[in-house]
């Protein structure tokens, strides 16, 4: 097929976006960089927050920062951070992946939710489904991802924070409707046996749905389905909302002992603070993530269709919880991974 479609341009363009920010601190000859370690589908948004921050931050008060990006699977992102990748700020997409800088690595300290609004949570989004044009499986909801002859893309939960939402709204959905505990486990058992491939981050799965062509939906955040479904993915897919799914609060912080080492606490704090302005709060509407301040959530209320959502803490109880019933060596996902070969 001559050329690339825009999905893969896309895509492409992402793999060199590290690149590309590196190659842009070099030309600009920054005073200071920091560095952003996040997961694997923000590589869009936080290029857009990256140039807005540079240039706020250059008008209030003179100086020049550059910021590097580094992307990939949360949880994979998070063990990066703690072998030693020097990340001055981490932007990742569930709290266990924080709470680990600051459990095993003291890098963060254990109150860092409180440091800033929303519980260090600048948006929200929530876990949505992909499919291909016409929904020729006809999947509406929860219960059509668990039928014979359906293939869905999920991330791989051990790894991915992506894949970890997605599991934990299919068990959260079976008990909101009336499910005991091991009926919850036996219907995410019969989602995962439709499990193809079990990528490592989010963008992975996209990649697999959208350019291999494997599967009939793709289970993965809002932000990623609606940028896709529209316009991303040449008219070639379309967004299903499910009636109940599970609320995510990507949250963010400082990495306390890379600033402090690296004499850079006073520009990422002004980067995090930036994420709550207005004009960065546009910006995270305009990638199709739900901003928390109310007038730009206003002012885009018509793409973000209503949706029912629950919480981890509302469901499991917290998220420390739900990583050692679910994700800890030995736990359900382990016992889902050999019963479903």
């Amino acid at each position: 097929m001559a050329g690339k479609t825009g999905i893969s341009r896309w895509l492409a363009a992402g793999a060199t976006a590290i690149t590309l920010a590196l190659g842009t601190a070099s030309a600009a000859h920054a005073d200071t960089s920091l560095l952003n370690v996040s997961y694997d589908v923000t590589r869009e948004l936080y290029k857009d927050i990256n140039a807005g921050f540079i240039a706020a931050y250059k008008q209030k008060s003179g100086a020049t920062v550059s910021i590097r990006q580094s992307h990939g699977a949360s949880s994979a992102q998070a063990l990066s951070v703690l072998q030693g990748l020097q990340a001055d700020v981490v932007t990742m997409n569930q709290p266990n992946d924080i709470d680990l800088l600051a459990q095993k690595g003291q890098l963060v300290p254990a109150n860092w939710r409180a440091r800033l609004p929303d519980d260090s949570a600048p948006y929200t989004t929530t876990m949505v489904f992909l499919v291909r044009k016409g929904n020729p499986k006809h999947i509406k909801d929860w219960d059509d991802l668990a039928k014979p002859g359906v293939q869905v893309v999920i991330a791989n939960p051990k790894t991915s924070g992506n894949g970890r939402y997605s599991y934990l709204a299919a068990w959260g959905y079976r008990k909101q409707h009336g499910g005991t505990d091991a009926q919850a486990l036996d219907f995410v058992k019969a989602i995962f046996r439709n499990v193809p491939v079990l990528d490592t981050g989010g963008r992975g799965a996209t990649t697999t749905f959208t350019q291999r062509d494997i599967g009939d939906v793709l289970v993965t955040f809002e932000n990623e389905v609606s940028l896709i479904s529209s316009g991303v993915g040449d008219g070639k897919f379309e967004a299903v909302y499910p009636s109940v799914s599970l609320l995510a609060a990507p949250p963010v912080s400082i990495v306390d002992k890379v600033v402090d080492k690296r004499g850079t606490r006073k520009e990422a704090q002004a980067y995090l603070d930036y994420l709550w302005s207005p004009a960065a709060q546009e910006i995270i509407a305009q990638h199709h993530l739900r901003p928390r301040d109310k007038n730009v959530l206003a002012k885009h209320a018509a793409e973000f269709k209503p949706i029912r959502t629950f919480t981890v803490e509302e469901m499991f109880g917290s998220w420390q919880k739900a990583q050692q019933t679910h994700f800890s060596d030995g736990g359900t996902f382990d016992q889902i991974i050999v019963d479903r070969k």
